[in-house]
């Protein structure tokens, strides 16, 4: 078999020369896959090549060179021969001269590509996702390009002495990836994503790591090489700017990548000034392409078709958010907006417009922030930016982001950036967590909510997650083996809203903390077995045997009540070792009727033990959302909470919002947005919080707990969860 043979693979034939030694002299040395690769290729025999185009022979006029003059024995610039990898690396360059190429070079404005990975990477970063690079999105806008400029994705081939063009159906990009040997020295070795041009942007990230994560572990197989149409390479890690790489034979183009910066004569800039400016960091793309089978304009066309990608046409943001599930608008492209100087008439707003708009943008994120959150865990409405929340709507741009406004004291910070203005805005108030509260009329209650939320990261401790992990656990597992075990049977499971545990386990244990003697829970059907089980401490024989049709022993025949509408008493231990009695009250309803009735056994309890300041009971309500919602006497029950006679000190309102009632859609059965809108004629503060982040959930829980104290008045906690199954698991959840 001669060399020749490995030419198909390119730049990566020298790690096959390497192989094919090794081959040669013990077949068992080399993985399955290069073994088996090696045997076809003996058994096919030799396969022809293209005809290499001749050199140009020497010119007659001129006497061949003199030979270098032999090294001294003992100086340094002895010749050293070059073998294997680093030889063939020679044979593709000199190869590579017989392909006649054209390069074609552009400078794209970096900033939305850059703004835009940097939203992406942040809610990557709270998922637990892996990083996004620049060169994965530009790869990806290159394989979006070839769709709209097919002809780039062709190559040249010979058949039968006559030359081709070959149409590739599918674009197998190849990711040119620089290794360091172990002798310090380093090589190219270029794997190829198969089939990536039908890749969404999640696929082909996790499909170009895949790739990169087997040169980096040496688990490249012949097929990782095999029907490279195209590649792509990044000098720009390494600070070149501008490459223009060569194109080996039976590809039809290369693009190279340049580093991203600022223009080299603002290299020295003041970054204040080059904000004001509004200078934006640029990326130098080229584009080497066999010009035998592509054009120049076709070449131009397919980066001006990128260019146009990375400033987000044809949605092009929108479908790699949409990939990773990220619940926001990415950024838009604008042209900056500059302001006027004092007596100027030429700009549309000065510099004080700006910084209005800094201050409304501040105020519209802590009204209406909650609308662009990630609440819904089903992820049933596409994200969408509103209107009030656009920095647009303010005559701000991408371009105002690194400048500094004024910002009324935001998080105790004068002045901020835009961009960190913004960051601050949305985890405050639209991440998992969304805060209603700017339609309390008392200054303070306010105050307290912003400095409580705006500035703050809360991340729990070890034992916390540990804690919340062991109660999440314990939900889940008490729904599967009563789902197993009793098929059919009603139940009216937790399943969805299973972080309703953790979140009650973390109130109960901040309260018993706190002193509270005892806490009077009241609730429907939904979650009631295992809110008896885990929280209350009522056993599981217990609700065994009420599922295998025990009778109480206590009455003659029986409480003539279901399981699921019994009460019950026990004791909750913080893990500090805090100890607070809890009581579930019986509810014949599945709804709301046992409202008033826990309200008042709280008032009694505080009056029995002479607790003027309200402080040793602790009402917890927990509510269905179509029931708050539609049920006269969820009001009632609000509009008496602050009435001398019945003030109980604050009642803690938790709606299990499974976003479905008995028999409808939210959109179908009422006219608010939420909810818990009702809550809005008492002032009371609603917190909205994904139901499939329990650390977020734990956290809102425990500011509702906070607020209560401090106020002794009622707040709302609105898990936004789902049903895993139906009403009663006797129906169709759909």
């Amino acid at each position: 078999m001669g060399e020749s043979e490995f030419e198909d693979l390119g730049p990566n034939s020298g790690l096959v020369e390497d192989m094919y030694g090794r081959y040669v002299e013990d077949p068992a040395s080399v993985p399955d896959g290069w073994r088996e690769f090696f045997d076809d290729r003996e058994s096919a025999g030799p396969v022809p090549q293209p005809p290499r185009p001749p050199l140009p022979p020497p010119a007659a006029a001129q006497p061949p060179p003199p030979a270098p003059p032999a090294a001294e024995a003992d100086g340094a610039d002895r010749p050293v021969p070059m073998r294997g990898a680093t030889a063939r690396i020679v044979e593709n360059m000199e190869a590579s001269l017989g392909v006649p190429t054209a390069t074609s070079v552009r400078t794209v404005p970096a900033k939305l590509l850059e703004v835009n990975r940097q939203i992406l990477n942040n809610h990557l970063a709270r998922t637990g996702g892996h990083k996004v690079s620049f060169t994965h999105l530009i790869s990806y806008g290159v394989l979006k390009a070839l769709a709209r400029v097919p002809a780039m994705n062709s190559s040249f081939e010979i058949v039968d002495g006559q030359p081709n063009i070959v149409r590739h159906e599918h674009v197998n990009l190849g990711l040119a990836v620089d290794v360091e040997k172990s002798d310090g020295s380093r090589t190219l070795l270029v794997p190829n994503v198969k089939h990536a041009d039908s890749l969404d942007f999640k696929a082909f990230h996790a499909a170009y790591e895949e790739a990169v994560g087997k040169v980096r572990s040496g688990q490249l197989s012949p097929d990782d090489f095999a029907g490279t149409t195209g590649t792509i390479t990044n000098p720009g890690t390494i600070g070149t700017m501008h490459s223009v790489p060569r194109l080996m034979s039976g590809q039809g183009f290369i693009i190279g990548v340049g580093a991203i910066g600022f223009p080299a004569e603002f290299e020295g800039a003041d970054q204040a000034t080059i904000a004001q400016l509004g200078v934006s960091k640029t990326i130098t793309l080229t584009s080497t392409y066999d010009h035998r089978v592509i054009q120049g304009a076709e070449s131009g066309r397919f980066l001006a078709v990128v260019h146009d990608l990375l400033l987000g046409s044809e949605e092009f943001y929108d479908d790699i958010f949409q990939s990773f599930a990220v619940p926001y608008e990415p950024a838009r492209w604008s042209v900056d907006v500059s302001p006027r100087r004092a007596g100027g008439e030429q700009a549309a707003v000065t510099s004080t417009d700006k910084a209005v708009g800094v201050q409304q943008l501040i105020n519209m994120y802590r009204v209406r922030g909650h609308l662009i959150a990630n609440l819904d865990p089903l992820g049933a409405k596409e994200p969408q930016t509103h209107p009030e929340l656009d920095i647009n709507h303010y005559d701000l741009t991408i371009w105002d982001l690194d400048r500094e406004f004024p910002t009324g004291g935001l998080a105790g910070r004068p002045t901020m950036k835009l961009r960190d203005i913004l960051g601050l805005l949305r985890d405050a108030y639209a991440r998992t967590i969304g805060v209603e509260y700017m339609h309390i009329q008392e200054p303070d209650q306010k105050a307290w909510i912003q400095e409580h939320v705006e500035g703050l990261s809360w991340e729990p401790s070890r034992d916390e997650k540990s804690r919340i992990l062991e109660r999440l656990v314990a939900a889940e597992a008490f729904e599967r083996f009563l789902h197993t075990k009793y098929l059919g049977h009603k139940r009216y499971s937790l399943e969805g809203a299973e972080s309703t545990i953790p979140m009650l386990d973390a109130l109960l244990s901040a309260a018993a903390d706190d002193g509270v003697e005892e806490s009077i829970l009241g609730m429907p059907h939904r979650g009631r077995l295992n809110v008896l089980t885990n929280v209350v401490g009522k056993s599981y024989a217990q609700i065994f045997r009420e599922f295998e049709g025990e009778l109480d022993p206590l009455s003659a025949q029986g409480s003539g009540d279901v399981k699921y509408h019994v009460g019950a008493t026990g004791k909750h231990a913080s893990p500090d070792g805090n100890e607070i009695v809890v009581t579930l009250a019986s509810n014949p309803s599945h709804l709301e009727a046992v409202d008033p009735v826990v309200e008042g056994m709280a008032r009694a309890e505080e009056d029995q033990k002479g607790d003027d300041e309200r402080r040793k009971v602790l009402p917890i309500l927990l509510h269905g959302d179509a029931a708050f919602a539609g049920q006269g006497v969820v009001a009632e029950t609000l509009n008496l909470s602050e009435v001398p006679g019945y003030d109980v000190g604050g009642t803690v309102h938790l709606v299990v919002n499974n976003q479905l009632g008995f028999t409808t859609a939210p959109d179908s059965a009422r006219s608010s947005e939420y909810a818990t809108d009702i809550a809005k004629m008492v002032q009371a503060p609603i917190f909205h919080v994904n139901g499939d982040d329990p650390e977020a959930a734990v956290r809102v829980i425990h500011l509702a707990f906070a607020f209560r104290r401090v106020f002794h008045k009622d707040v709302v906690v609105d898990l936004v969860c789902y049903r895993r199954y139906g009403h009663n698991e006797a129906d169709e959840p759909a």
